[in-house]
């Protein structure tokens, strides 16, 4: 899965790689973005139960920006200056996939957040410890996903019209996540060699982006989109 071998015990990508600073800033501005998100997607929800199970989520979100933060301080980076080259594209992505109701709010937040997840947490086996520890620690489940299984299992049960709707949105933002994953890595050399690193080669990467949809395939089937 990633450039390791399972009997080395070197990782493949060492903690001081200038793309472990490109991986920290992408991440963190994921986290901050979707922070502001949930917070305002909150806002459709037709019961408090949601507002607070999706305001839950949002503290989770800025709870690991957090640690991104002194992560990159750490480091010597200013977190704002380092999250810069990668406002456009996780704007544009929140932008294309603005959800126009409550329903398709809940499939972004759990099918959504979790194709970045799979992104991130596939490169994560062959960092330092040090670095994956990081990149596990603010990828963890926040444990308010069953909330979301349980809305949209019942809703989707009780309308084949919804079902068959909510199925093409989770299509459409499997695509423009992959879309911006690639547009990302195009632009920054330091994480680009980071994930062929991670990967092992241009297959590899390929691979990953396959095993992303298996998985994907896997959360919509969770949710009764199929």
């Amino acid at each position: 899965m990633g450039a390791n071998s399972p009997d080395s015990l070197t990782p493949a990508i060492a903690a001081d790689h200038p793309g472990v600073g490109e991986l920290f800033a992408a991440l963190a501005y994921g986290e901050i973005s979707a922070f502001y998100r949930l917070a305002e997607d909150a806002q459709m929800s037709p019961t408090l139960q949601g507002k607070v199970a999706l305001a839950s989520m949002a503290a989770a979100e800025m709870s690991h920006f957090e640690t991104l933060q002194s992560a990159l301080t750490a480091r010597g980076h200013d977190v704002y200056s380092a999250m810069k080259p990668f406002v456009a594209a996780l704007d544009d992505y929140h932008a294309s996939t603005h959800p126009s109701t409550w329903l398709e709010s809940l499939v972004k937040a759990y099918v959504g957040d979790g194709i970045a997840a799979d992104f991130y947490l596939e490169i994560a086996d062959s960092l330092d410890p040090s670095v994956a520890a990081v990149v596990r620690e603010v990828l963890a489940e926040t444990g308010h996903s069953e909330f979301v299984v349980h809305e949209v299992s019942a809703a989707v049960r009780s309308s084949t019209q919804e079902k068959d709707r909510l199925m093409l949105w989770g299509r459409r933002l499997l695509g423009e996540a992959i879309t911006q994953a690639q547009y990302v890595m195009a632009q920054r050399q330091d994480l680009t060699e980071l994930v062929i690193t991670a990967s092992g080669d241009l297959s590899g990467i390929a691979a990953m982006f396959d095993r992303m949809q298996e998985r994907h395939a896997e959360r919509m089937t969770v949710l009764g989109l199929v």
